[in-house]
């Protein structure tokens, strides 16, 4: 693909995520409504935790690119509002299940499912939503959904333990980080995709196409996640915290390639303990930063989201398409 041949993103499409979601904003009315049918429950506590949740929404992101890959695939049909409610599903239950594993006590500034109710509920209820996620599909005989999104989950859950695995040796590489946040993060964007242009009725190579835009987005997000760990979103926010947990992500990795040998080695020893204090977190901060690493992860993702806009234009030109390149400007500029 000839990316230096497709045009700035800044100068093709807006950025803000309203103006992205407006092509398709009244079917994401129609999305959120399947979305709270489907999670509702006869069981008191449950139905109390679910209520919580749906007071918290997020950005909705992963049911845009679900209905706007469906526009360009053909147009939405009412598949598409259950493929939307499917990846919702889905998502919110490994998020909830993340905290659990994580013991975080926070989710987007509040607190937690598992800091109000515990561990217990809190994997309870994310069994609760994949098995709805599951029936909503089989119910409707959309195989070929579920088949999109089990694959993503299986992805997801391996990125994880791999991501779990490579942290205790220490020995993360470009082309290990890479495959880490593909399934970790690419692999739920591709689905979301994927998933939108088979509900349209699209033709397996259009659905492959889709699917391939989705995984190119999904890293340049991640990566913008990762940045955060050492620009704070340019808000101030907390840095560092990846390096707590001994992560060692696209930043810190292309420092380490571009510093000398005994540097390296040095940084290396202070990621690889346990606990750090701020002077040695903020020394290796101070390192990436000074060595490259930050801009240089900064190019590799803009790169992405290039890709993935410069893809987009194999899809007939449109509202959603133009939407769709507008996310793709949105993931690189977006805040947390």
């Amino acid at each position: 693909m000839d990316v230096a041949a497709a045009p700035p993103l800044a100068d093709t499409a807006p950025v803000g995520l309203r103006e992205i979601q407006a092509p398709v904003a009244a079917d994401l009315d129609v999305f959120r409504q399947q979305f709270r049918d489907a999670m509702r429950s006869r069981v008191r506590l449950l139905d109390t935790v679910v209520q919580y949740l749906l007071r918290r929404k997020g950005k909705q992101i992963r049911p845009t690119l679900v209905l706007l890959a469906a526009e360009i695939s053909g147009g939405i049909t009412e598949r598409s509002y259950r493929a939307a409610a499917l990846v919702e599903l889905l998502h919110t239950a490994t998020l909830v299940h993340d905290d659990v594993v994580d013991e975080s006590d926070t989710r987007r500034g509040v607190a937690s499912v598992n800091a109000l109710w515990r561990n217990k509920v809190g994997v309870l209820l994310g069994d609760y939503l994949l098995s709805r996620g599951l029936l909503l599909a089989l119910d409707d005989g959309d195989y070929d959904l579920l088949h999109v999104m089990s694959d993503a989950v299986r992805r997801m859950s391996e990125g994880e333990l791999l991501q779990i695995e490579t942290a205790r040796r220490l020995d993360m590489t470009e082309a290990r980080y890479f495959q880490i946040i593909g399934d970790k993060t690419g692999s739920l964007i591709a689905a979301c995709m994927a998933a939108g242009a088979a509900s349209a009725g699209a033709d397996p190579e259009t659905v492959a196409r889709a699917k391939a835009v989705g995984e190119t987005i999904g890293l340049a997000f991640q990566i913008r996640d990762d940045l955060f760990d050492y620009d704070g979103g340019g808000a101030g926010k907390p840095v560092g915290l990846d390096l707590q947990d001994r992560k060692m992500t696209l930043p810190l990795i292309l420092a380490l390639e571009r510093a000398p040998a005994d540097e390296s080695k040095r940084i290396r020893k202070i990621v690889a303990r346990r606990k750090k204090s701020r002077a040695q977190t903020a020394e290796v901060l101070r390192f990436v930063r000074q060595s490259g690493g930050l801009a240089a992860a900064r190019g590799r993702m803009e790169t992405l989201a290039v890709e993935a806009a410069a893809a987009l234009r194999a899809f007939p030109e449109s509202e959603a398409r133009s939407a769709l390149v507008g996310l793709c400007a949105y993931v690189v500029a977006r805040g947390r």
